[in-house]
């Protein structure tokens, strides 16, 4: 027999609520109470941290809606009914990687791919200056690791950016990438990062780190750095005053352990530093892969991923929904299950590809905030350090999709197009799939 604590205000005789607030609450207490996680649910009304044994309880259960409804009271304490978004753009400035991580449709070897391209410093720059007429106040700044690019390079290649966009935040390069500007710079990454200040850098966007797990490493990204470094130059970066964000990539090989542990690992760092702003847990897309077998994860597990990592994270400010890996209704609905995030406009993206826009991916500031509303929140504008800009529908527009439908698929990497939608495009990771060990194909399947 399941015991109810009595709510104040219900009838005592009956033990029934009187209003329909406490009906709502007399309800999800029974369900909560029905779906045995009534310890943690204490602890989240509590504000205590949960451990790594309740975070696998929390992904074994299969009643996600209590797992949603215990992120919602942890997301609306600490953002009430907002929910953020930002006018952003993406710019990709290099397929070219030597990583060779399984999971990625992206990345291109110069040698025999002729879809590889790296933007010039001005190539970068004339990318930012196409959206001139949008006021964009982030510039987000991600590639592959090209080994042949001098640490000159990427100062330059910040300081064009800034020209162009004098008024905007630049949040440049993944802890891999930063990996390799440090190598390539031949000095300590605290020194790297005072150089990537001063030529314009304002945050950084925190991916790399995929799953925290040395076998999923060892299996899937050997050649990246693993998450003890990821985690030192994360560390470096929060010490320089750079504020960052991270990142779990799920839905491939990883396991419920490894997926809390990361969590874990994240939580320790923050309570070290708090330089964290923003986790965004990254639904991977297996089309063009040496995995693309596997199934892709569903919706029911992009909310699972969402609430998990609120109430784990009791540290981290900001949980979002990246809408073009999880899509804008399922990132609606994760406003209800932790997220207070949807990320922005984009403007264009390569990195996951939609197979009938392609490098077309937005949605204009007025989509964004029609989206949040139509969800049950209030939307807010922020810039990437979550300083308010703008209110509801204030200047909000549907420039951006012209802006895009003009500019998205035009310039240097032309050939770099439909990668998707054409069957007899073969990407670099699809290469590799046939070296996949055995055992690993037979685990992923």
């Amino acid at each position: 027999m399941i015991e109810f604590k009595v709510v104040k205000g219900f009838d005592t005789a009956m033990n029934t609520p009187q209003t329909s607030g406490q009906m709502s609450e007399f309800i999800w207490a029974k369900a909560v109470g029905n779906a045995g996680l009534s310890d943690i649910h204490e602890k989240v009304l509590a504000g205590e941290r949960l451990s790594f044994e309740e975070g696998m309880r929390l992904y074994a259960t299969p009643q996600l809606n209590v797992v949603g409804y215990l992120a919602n009271i942890v997301r609306e304490r600490k953002n009430g009914n907002v929910a953020y978004w930002v006018r952003n753009q993406h710019v990709n400035y290099t397929n070219v990687c030597n990583k060779g991580c399984l999971f990625c449709s992206f990345y291109a070897r110069p040698k025999d791919d002729p879809r590889a391209y790296t933007m010039t410093p001005e190539q970068a720059a004339d990318k930012v200056r196409n959206y001139g007429d949008v006021p964009i106040t982030e510039v987000h700044v991600v590639g592959g690791v090209n080994p042949k690019l001098p640490y000159s390079y990427y100062l330059e290649l910040l300081r064009a950016i800034k020209a162009a966009r004098p008024q905007a935040h630049i949040k440049a390069f993944t802890m891999v990438e930063i990996d390799q500007i440090v190598r390539a710079a031949k000095k300590p990454a605290a020194e790297v990062y005072e150089d990537l200040k001063a030529a314009g850098l304002d945050a950084l966007p925190g991916g790399g780190a995929e799953v925290m797990s040395d076998r999923v490493h060892e299996d899937l990204f050997y050649a990246k750095p693993n998450a003890a470094r990821w985690l030192e130059l994360a560390r470096a970066a929060h010490q320089a005053g750079l504020k960052t964000n991270a990142t779990l990539l799920y839905g491939h090989v990883e396991q419920t352990p490894e997926k809390v542990e990361h969590f874990v690992k994240l939580r320790e760092l923050q309570d070290e530093t708090n330089g964290f702003l923003t986790l965004i847990p990254l639904s991977w897309h297996p089309e063009k892969t040496a995995l693309e077998h596997i199934a892709p994860p569903t919706g029911v597990e992009d909310l699972r991923e969402i609430a998990v990592a609120r109430l784990m994270l009791d540290n981290f400010p900001h949980i979002k929904s990246f809408w073009i890996m999880n899509s804008a209704p399922v990132t609606q609905c994760a406003l209800w299950y932790g997220a207070d995030d949807v990320d922005g406009t984009i403007m264009e993206y390569e990195i996951i590809r939609d197979p009938s826009r392609d490098r077309k991916q937005v949605l204009t500031s007025r989509q964004l905030v029609e989206m949040i509303i139509e969800a049950g929140r209030e939307p807010v504008e922020r810039d990437p350090l979550y300083n308010v800009v703008s209110v509801g529908l204030e200047n909000v527009s549907t420039t951006e999709g012209g802006l895009v439908e003009q500019f998205a698929n035009k310039g240097h990497n032309i050939e770099n197009l439909d990668i998707l939608a054409r069957e007899e495009v073969t990407t670099a990771s699809q290469r590799l799939k046939h070296k996949v060990k055995g055992t690993l194909l037979e685990q992923a399947v």
